[in-house]
C-alpha cells in the first residue's frame, strides 16, 4: 500500500470540504421543491455544464476506459459510441433546446405536456417513472461497484480485518468499501440538494484538471525514457476496418483472450450496428437522469443547449489525458503491476494498480480525491434524478400534491434512504463493472429508444403507445439476458427495438389520438420537427403568423459536423500524450474547422429568449 499520511490528509480535506458546502447550502436546499432538486434554476449555464462533465468523469467509467484502452489502443475512441457519448452533441444543438422550453422539474413530469394529465395520459407518466428508477439504480450499482474495487487496491482487506469485527469473504470486500463511501455521499447530497451536487463537481474537476495534466506529464517522460510501447501493429492507428486487426501474441498474450471474451469482433460489425443504435438513442434525447436534471435546472433554453456545449469542452480532453496517461504506464511496466484476479487479468484494475505503483504521494492523494469525488458527484447526481421522481412524480402527484416545504424536506429524506438502500442490494449481484454497463447501455437503454424517438417527431404518437412501447423495451430488457446467455446486448438490440416499434405504434392506433388542444400547446411550445402536419394545420388556423421549426437539415449538418469536432477534441490529446506531431496536426485542424463551422451555423443562430 503505497498510500502515505499526506494523501490521507488530502482525502480528508476533501471530504470535510464537501461536508460544509452541504450544511451551508441545506438551509437554501430547504425552501422548496425546485431549489432542492433544480438548484432554484438560477445557476449559470456553466457551472451546471462543468458539474455534468465533473459526474461522467466516474471512477468505473474511467476505470472501463482505461481497460479498453490498453487493450484496444486508439481505436478505443470509438467503444464509448456504446453510451452513446455523442448524445451530447444532439443535444448541445437542438435537443436540450427542446427539452427547456417545456419548463418542467422532470422526465416524467414532461410527458404530462406531451400527452395531457388525464386519466388515459397516466399510463406514460407511469412507464417513464419505472423506466428513470430502473436506470437510476442500475447507474448507482454500477458507480457502487466500481468505487469498491477501486479503494480495494490501495487498502487492501487484510490491513483492515483486524479492526474490523465480522469476517468478509474475499468477493464482498469491494462492497463493503463502496458502502462506507456511498453513505458519505448520502449524506451531502441529501442535505444540500442539486447546488450542493454542483459546488462539490466544481471543486473536484479543478482538482482532476491538475491531475490529469501531471499524470499526463509523468506518462510522457516514461515514455520518453522507454522509446516505444510494447504493443501490436495498428495499437496506435484511430481508423479500422471489417477486423481489428490486433494480435497481442508475443507482447501480452493473455490481451488476446480478452478480445475474444469482449465480443466486439467483427469490429466493422459492431461499428455499424453500435452507431445505428447511436443515433436512435441520441434522437430519443436524454434520458431520465442525472444528466436531464442538469438540462431542466438551466436559466434558459439557450443555457441548455450551451451547458451541453461545455460538457464536450471540458470533459472529454481532460479525461483523455488521463486515461491515456495511465494507459502508458500500464503498458510499460505491466509486468509489474498486479491486476491478478480470481478469475485471471482483470483489466479493469489497471487504472488504481498504476496510481498505486507509479504516483508519487501527494499527488496520488489528489487522484483519489478526483476520482472519489467523480464518484461521489455520478452518485449524488443520479440520486437526485431518482428522488426527484420519486417525490415529484410520485409522492406530490398521487399522495400529497399540497405538501408544504417541510413536508417534501421530509420525504427527500425519506426516499434518498430508501434508493440508497436499494442501489446496494443490486450491487451485490453485479459481477463487474463492464457486465452491467452493457446491460445498461445497450439492453435496457435500447428499450428506451423506440418510444421517444417517436413522442418528439409523430404527432399521432399517444400515451397507450408509449406506454406499450416502453413497457416491451423494459420487458425485453430484462428477459433477454436470459435466452441469449452468451451473446452481448448490443447484438440482440435489434430484437428490442422491433418489439418496441410494434409496440409504440400498435398501442398509440389501440387509442385516440391525443387532444388536439395539448398537441398544439406541445407544438407551438416546445417546437420540434418532424412529421406534425395535422397539428401544424391546426396552429395556423389560429395562429397564421406561427413559424414552424424548418431547420432539420441544418440540424443534423451540425450535429455531422460536433461529432467529428468531438472525435477530434478526445483524440487531440491521445495523440499528443503518445507523441504522435502529424496526428496531432491534423486532429487539431480538424477540430479548428468544426469550431469555426459551428460557431457560423449553431452559436450565431441560438436562440437568445426563451422562444
Amino acid at each position: 500500500m503505497k498510500i502515505q499520511l499526506v494523501d490521507f490528509l488530502v482525502i480528508i480535506t476533501y471530504l470535510v470540504l464537501v461536508t460544509v458546502i452541504g450544511i451551508v447550502l441545506k438551509k437554501q436546499a430547504e425552501r422548496s421543491k425546485n431549489d432542492y432538486l433544480l438548484g432554484g434554476k438560477s445557476m449559470p449555464y456553466w457551472m451546471l455544464g462543468v458539474s455534468n462533465a465533473s459526474g461522467m468523469f466516474d471512477i468505473s467509467g474511467t476505470a472501463w476506459m482505461v481497460a479498453i484502452m490498453f487493450v484496444y489502443g486508439v481505436k478505443s475512441i470509438w467503444l464509448p459510441w456504446l453510451w452513446p457519448v455523442f448524445n451530447q452533441i444532439f443535444m448541445m444543438v437542438y435537443l436540450s433546446i427542446w427539452l427547456r422550453r417545456s419548463n418542467v422539474s422532470t422526465g416524467a413530469e414532461w410527458m404530462l405536456t406531451r400527452f395531457g394529465n388525464k386519466a388515459d395520459a397516466q399510463l406514460s407518466h407511469k412507464i417513464i417513472i419505472a423506466f428513470a428508477l430502473l436506470s437510476c439504480l442500475g447507474f448507482m450499482a454500477y458507480g457502487f461497484i466500481g468505487l469498491g474495487k477501486f479503494i480495494q487496491i490501495f487498502i487492501p482487506w487484510p490491513l483492515v480485518q483486524p479492526y474490523v469485527p465480522i469476517r468478509l469473504a474475499p468477493e464482498y470486500v469491494a462492497h463493503t468499501y463502496g458502502i462506507i463511501f456511498t453513505l458519505f455521499t448520502v449524506f451531502y447530497s441529501l442535505l444540500g440538494g442539486m447546488k450542493s451536487i454542483v459546488w462539490a463537481d466544481l471543486i473536484h474537476y479543478v482538482i482532476m484538471v491538475f491531475v490529469s495534466f501531471a499524470i499526463a506529464i509523468i506518462a510522457m517522460n516514461a515514455l520518453a525514457v522507454h522509446g516505444s510501447l510494447p504493443v501490436p501493429a495498428g495499437w496506435t492507428d484511430l481508423f479500422f476496418g471489417k477486423d481489428l486487426n490486433l494480435d497481442w501474441t508475443g507482447y501480452i498474450n493473455e490481451v488476446n483472450d480478452k478480445i475474444s471474451a469482449d465480443g466486439f469482433s467483427p469490429f466493422g460489425y459492431f461499428f455499424a450496428l453500435m452507431t445505428a443504435k447511436g443515433i436512435l438513442s441520441s434522437l430519443a434525447g436524454p434520458a431520465p437522469n442525472y444528466d436531464m436534471q442538469k438540462i431542466l435546472s438551466t436559466k434558459s433554453p439557450r443555457e441548455a443547449a450551451l451547458m451541453s456545449m461545455i460538457v464536450n469542452v471540458v470533459l472529454l480532453p481532460t479525461r483523455y489525458l488521463f486515461i491515456i496517461g495511465i494507459a502508458i504506464l500500464g503498458l510499460l511496466y505491466y509486468k509489474d503491476i498486479n491486476i491478478i484476479s480470481p478469475n485471471g487479468p482483470d483489466f479493469e484494475r489497471i487504472l488504481p494498480a498504476v496510481l498505486n505503483a507509479y504516483i508519487p504521494s501527494g499527488l496520488l492523494g489528489l487522484v483519489l480525491v478526483g476520482l472519489m469525488g467523480a464518484f461521489m458527484g455520478t452518485f449524488a447526481g443520479t440520486f437526485n434524478a431518482a428522488q426527484a421522481y420519486l417525490v415529484n412524480d410520485i409522492y406530490l402527484k398521487s399522495f400529497n400534491p399540497n405538501a408544504d416545504s417541510k413536508q417534501i424536506t421530509k420525504m427527500n429524506y425519506l426516499t434518498g434512504i430508501v434508493v440508497v438502500a436499494i442501489s446496494i442490494s443490486l450491487g451485490f449481484f453485479v459481477r463487474d463493472v463492464n457486465s452491467i454497463l452493457q446491460w445498461i447501455v445497450s439492453a435496457l437503454y435500447g428499450g428506451y429508444i423506440a418510444a421517444n424517438v417517436l413522442k418528439w417527431h409523430w404527432w399521432r404518437f399517444n400515451s397507450n403507445g408509449f406506454f406499450w412501447g416502453m413497457l416491451a423495451g423494459i420487458l425485453s430488457a430484462m428477459l433477454l439476458p436470459y435466452i441469449f446467455t452468451d451473446t452481448l446486448p448490443l447484438y440482440y438490440f435489434p430484437i428490442i427495438l422491433i418489439l418496441s416499434v410494434l409496440g409504440s405504434v400498435g398501442g398509440s392506433f389501440m387509442k385516440p389520438a391525443t387532444d388536439i388542444e395539448i398537441l398544439k400547446k406541445f407544438y407551438k411550445t416546445v417546437k420540434p420537427w418532424g412529421f406534425w402536419g395535422p397539428v401544424h394545420d391546426e396552429v395556423m388556423k389560429e395562429d397564421p403568423t406561427f413559424s414552424a421549426n424548418k431547420n432539420f437539415q441544418m440540424d443534423m449538418f451540425n450535429v455531422i459536423v460536433g461529432i467529428i469536432g468531438q472525435t477530434s477534441i478526445t483524440a487531440l490529446p491521445v495523440f499528443a500524450v503518445l507523441m504522435m506531431p502529424k496526428q496531432t496536426g491534423i486532429t487539431a485542424a480538424v477540430l479548428a474547422l468544426c469550431v469555426v463551422i459551428l460557431w457560423k451555423t449553431w452559436y450565431d443562430k441560438l436562440p437568445t429568449t426563451n422562444d
